[in-house]
């Protein structure tokens, strides 16, 4: 497509108003795949900085990088990134106890009903073993170990430094004709007859004109909130933390290829270990713990030298009731937050991106557009804020107020429906293009404690010696392929050291 196919096209001017992690991310795209049919302007400022703690990311991150073309290994040497294959949860059904949320699949599934079905009757006969032993990703994961396997047998996302990532992002953008102006926005200016936002006024009294916005400034959400007014949905009842605390300290050993998801008696902790350090942070809930005792924990659990100041972060968990309104589009943390559970931050990021460019207006922005945008993005949403309810309703924890508080509180009737339907038959059904798979279900609810009282009845068909050998060989499948695998850290640095890069360009 060249700038004269399009020349009649009357919203090519697009303004992304801030950077980070959302602005940059959407700045690539844009520029990837529109190139000179679009004056793509992206304003931000040196002066503000991000949140800059979204360091743990999902595996369709891992498509998005592909679209765009990404090099991956220049990529993660570029964002000091290594590989995960899920999360480990500790203490959250009780103190001491912990299960993984893998990538994988388990076991092998029949058409008319998943592998958890064949794993229920079976333990009932007393011939499975854990549902654990039948995954590759979570196994692989515990044995510290990883590499790119055939057909992409090994399902992962990576661990990253945001910061790095958007730098990688502007570069990229900026080559392929993104402009960026540097400034503070002091006013945004809209149109008096359509509503619509007509410019943004920067500090200097630069005047940045465009016909579409994406609003990437962050909690402040300048654009869609404060000249819109789109409107927020409170989500704190069902997720009460509101209160972060985050720093990096160095390496103590060889990074493992996932994430570690701590609960303690306000909330939890996390463990991001990245090529040249480790993310961590505390979450909790204020009205549970206060700041000064939140941090006091989270400075007495750190492990390694401490590389940043500890960084004070207050939200409120929920939705923009309009994501798209008027010529807005809201792209990330001033679309709504969802808390960093489930590493959900940068994957909202990627489909509002990814939504926004597949219905790019031509001559005027559609109302059926606006519409079917804001129904998707707030489904998806929904689903993310029903999966992350999830680990803290079903608990058996009831040593803090803040517990009991969780196993107490009232939750939506679809995340109900999914409780109760698995705890009666075994049985997950998603919706929409979910995005957590029937597996990532499974194994949090079992995690959770959450244990059906029956399965599909296919499962009997099958007399004990064959339901056992056929668990075996997955078992001893499974196993196989681990023992072929590299360590995750030499696979890193064979692959994509990040220090390989430094040297290079210190010589």
């Amino acid at each position: 497509m060249t700038a004269t196919q399009v020349s009649g096209w009357p919203l090519r001017r697009i303004v992304v108003a801030g950077g980070g992690t959302a602005g940059w991310m959407a700045a690539a795209a844009i520029a990837r795949t529109l190139g000179p049919a679009v004056e793509l302007t992206l304003v931000e400022s040196d002066d503000i900085g991000t949140i800059g703690v979204g360091e743990s990311t999902i595996p369709p991150l891992v498509a998005y990088n592909r679209l765009l073309g990404i090099n991956e290994a220049e990529f993660m040497r570029a964002t000091q990134a290594t590989f995960k294959l899920g999360i480990q949860f500790d203490n959250w059904r009780i103190p001491g106890e912990g299960y993984f949320h893998s990538f994988g699949s388990t076991g092998t599934d029949h058409w008319s009903a998943g592998f958890q079905h064949f794993w229920l009757d079976a333990r009932q006969r007393g011939l499975a073993g854990s549902y654990e032993e039948y995954c590759l990703e979570l196994k692989a994961a515990h044995a510290a170990k990883f590499a790119h396997l055939p057909d992409d047998r090994m399902n992962y996302a990576y661990q990253l430094d945001s910061g790095l990532y958007a730098r990688f992002l502007r570069k990229m953008a900026e080559g392929d004709g993104a402009r960026r102006v540097e400034g503070r926005i002091a006013t945004v200016e809209l149109n008096g007859e359509s509503g619509n936002i007509a410019a943004l006024t920067l500090d200097g009294g630069m005047r940045i004109e465009g016909d579409v916005f994406l609003d990437c400034t962050g909690f402040r959400a300048l654009l869609i909130e404060g000249a819109l007014h789109a409107g927020f949905d409170d989500w704190s009842q069902y997720l009460p933390c509101d209160s972060a605390i985050a720093a990096q300290t160095s390496s103590v050993g060889p990074s493992v290829p996932f994430t570690r998801a701590t609960a303690h008696d306000a909330g939890w902790q996390w463990r991001i270990p990245l090529q040249h350090r480790t993310g961590n942070g505390i979450v909790y809930c204020s009205g549970y713990l206060d700041q000064d005792a939140a941090l006091e924990r989270f400075l007495g659990a750190l492990k390694g030298e401490r590389l940043t100041e500890p960084n004070v972060i207050r939200f409120t968990t929920g939705a923009r009731r309009k994501q798209w309104h008027r010529n807005c589009i809201a792209i990330g943390l001033s679309g709504g937050f969802m808390e960093p559970l489930e590493s959900t931050s940068i994957h909202l990021i990627q489909r509002a991106v990814l939504r926004f460019l597949r219905m790019l207006p031509l001559r005027e922005i559609s109302e059926r557009d606006v519409a079917e945008f804001n129904d998707q993005q707030m489904t998806d949403m929904l689903q993310i804020r029903d999966f992350l309810i999830l680990h803290y309703k079903a608990t058996d924890r009831r040593d803090s107020a803040f517990w009991r508080y969780c196993a107490a509180m009232a939750i939506p009737d679809s995340l109900a429906q999914k409780i109760e339907l698995f705890r009666e038959t075994g049985r997950v059904f998603r919706k929409n293009e979910e995005l957590f798979a029937e597996n990532s279900w499974v194994q949090v609810m079992l995690g959770q404690g959450i244990i059906p009282r029956s399965w599909h009845p296919i499962a009997t068909k099958l007399r004990d010696e064959e339901i056992a050998r056929l668990l075996d060989t997955i078992s001893r499948n499974v196993d196989q392929t681990i023992a072929s695998l590299p360590a995750h850290a030499d696979y890193v640095a064979s692959y994509c050291c990040a220090r390989q890069t430094a040297t290079a360009n210190a010589a």
